[in-house]
């Protein structure tokens, strides 16, 4: 009886064949440098797919906002992809080889009738073969899928990093574009004018109501105490604008000022900026903890914890819209160029805000409402407190990460006329769409679409930040001739009956 002798090929000869692509692009060393999220994190949900699908037009909006290393991730993007396709299809022609081997090995009738080549193969290899090569295929495809996941995680990175589309309404470039006024201005016509004006800093100081040189000694540059009506002032401020929030049906909240620090990249807030300046304050980790325990830092707005309360939850659209209003005290690192050249209150490091915020149904008529209603409620504020204002729509290269639109309203400083013909900044509202929600894992069931899950859209907007609008307050209301300031009469109900603030007055 005659043998037939089979050519035998070793199996890593045979697998040898199953090459890995090669890649195509290497996180970038800040990608690299983040810390893992920790798995108490909501699972962040980037439309990566409407990235890829429109890839120029992400870049695009990058370029107009001056995020320019961010402008370059679409295209990485494109090409993770290829290369995390290309794994697929690898890993699944091993599958389906080591598919064909377990029905052989449990059942060797099972591929009698094919005549696959492969198959053939397989039907003449031994049992020990066939184990072991399945124990290596099994090898292969993990290896392959640890790749994958890989590539995932930085496809993830990058897509998170890109900031939000911009609307129509938002001006290219870097002009803010003047869309109202608020109030008369107090000297229309300098020129003409012989009143005196004073900085913040004077007459706090001649009021005895503000003192930064404590500050600087217990805290350091940026920092500052309020003093006797200027400390009124404060709880009469947050007072009044908490009174109008609540009048236009914003519900209160009194919010933590710490948060994990993966909530507030969720919200675009960044430990730095764009050039590399620290802009949060994280807490520092004792050893043990560090690397165990999630990342804690200060809130710079009550809009991160007030957007982290609904993280991993699904609101009814019923609920919707929902309207919060919280007062806390907010943290601004301010580090570098920003900084130091602004004296007096206009840039602290640690303030009392009242802050709106809202989650609308995932469409722009359902935030665009609220939009407008914020912005109503802050002309209804800065109208009362006698402060001349303008209404600006703010410029793309103005935008924070998440907002796709921004008003700022700027009050007029007598102490800034030299610098900014007397403008800065007091309030803004911003729409979000639903940047901040993708990526807290907030979601909201639409029973009017059949229950379709989707993701709301947010909406924030300052009611009021304390120090700027008190430094406008004692500016704008300052006489010279009777050395005093007069109190808006909208904040005489919190005064305790101080109508105007006088030296003789003054608590020592």
């Amino acid at each position: 009886m005659s043998t037939t002798t089979r050519s035998f090929t070793c199996l890593q000869c045979r697998l040898r064949t199953i090459r890995a692509p090669r890649r195509l692009y290497h996180a970038s060393a800040s990608l690299r440098a983040e810390a893992p999220r920790p798995s108490v994190a909501p699972k962040v949900s980037i439309d990566v797919k409407h990235i890829r699908q429109n890839a120029a037009l992400h870049e695009e909006n990058c370029l107009e906002r001056n995020y320019k290393a961010q402008a370059a991730y679409p295209a990485r993007i494109n090409n993770l992809f290829e290369q995390w396709h290309a794994y697929q299809r690898d890993a699944r022609s091993l599958r389906e080889r080591n598919n064909k081997i377990k029905l052989h090995i449990a059942n060797p009738t099972t591929l009698r009738d094919s005549e696959e080549e492969d198959v053939h193969k397989i039907r003449d290899m031994t049992k020990d073969e066939l184990i072991f090569e399945a124990k290596v295929l099994k090898e292969q495809i993990s290896s392959i899928e640890q790749k994958e996941d890989v590539l995932t995680v930085e496809i993830d990175s990058l897509a998170a990093a890109i900031p939000n589309l911009t609307s129509n309404e938002t001006p290219r470039g870097t002009e803010p574009k003047v869309i109202d006024y608020i109030n008369i201005h107090p000297e229309p016509d300098p020129s003409t004018s012989d009143r005196v004006w004073r900085s913040h800093v004077h007459i706090g100081a001649e009021l005895h109501l503000l003192d930064f040189a404590a500050a600087s000694t217990s805290s350091g540059w940026g920092w500052y105490y309020l003093l006797n009506e200027a400390a009124q002032l404060e709880q009469a401020l947050v007072q009044y604008a908490l009174s109008v929030a609540r009048n236009h049906g914003w519900g209160m909240v009194s919010p933590p000022s710490i948060v994990y620090s993966h909530i507030s990249s969720a919200c675009g807030f960044q430990p730095r900026d764009q050039n590399g300046e620290q802009q949060v304050y994280s807490i520092q980790q004792n050893t043990r903890d560090t690397g165990v325990k999630p990342e804690l830092s200060l809130t710079g707005t009550a809009e991160i914890p007030l957007a982290g309360m609904k993280a991993n939850t699904t609101i009814e659209e019923a609920e919707l819209p929902l309207k919060k209003v919280a007062v806390s005290r907010c943290y601004r690192a301010e580090a570098g160029a920003r900084g130091v050249d602004t004296k007096g209150l206009y840039r602290v490091h640690e303030f009392t805000k009242v802050e709106m915020f809202a989650w609308t149904l995932p469409s722009s008529e359902s935030s665009t409402t609220i939009f407008n209603e914020m912005l109503s409620i802050q002309k209804s504020i800065l109208h009362s407190l006698g402060l001349h204002c303008r209404i600006l729509e703010m410029p793309s290269t103005d935008l924070g990460a998440s907002a796709i639109r921004k008003n700022d309203i700027e009050a007029y400083f007598p102490s800034r006329r030299e610098r900014a013909d007397g403008w800065g900044e007091v309030t803004s509202v911003s729409m979000c769409t639903d940047y901040q929600t993708r990526r807290l894992a907030t979601k909201v069931d639409v029973r009017s679409a059949g229950g379709k899950i989707g993701f709301p859209y947010t909406v924030n907007g300052t009611a009021l930040a304390v120090p700027r609008v008190l430094a406008a307050i004692l500016e704008n209301g300052w006489d010279e001739g009777r050395m005093e300031v007069r109190v808006p009469e909208c904040l005489w109900p919190w005064m305790d009956g101080v109508k105007v603030i006088k030296a003789k007055e003054r608590l020592r």
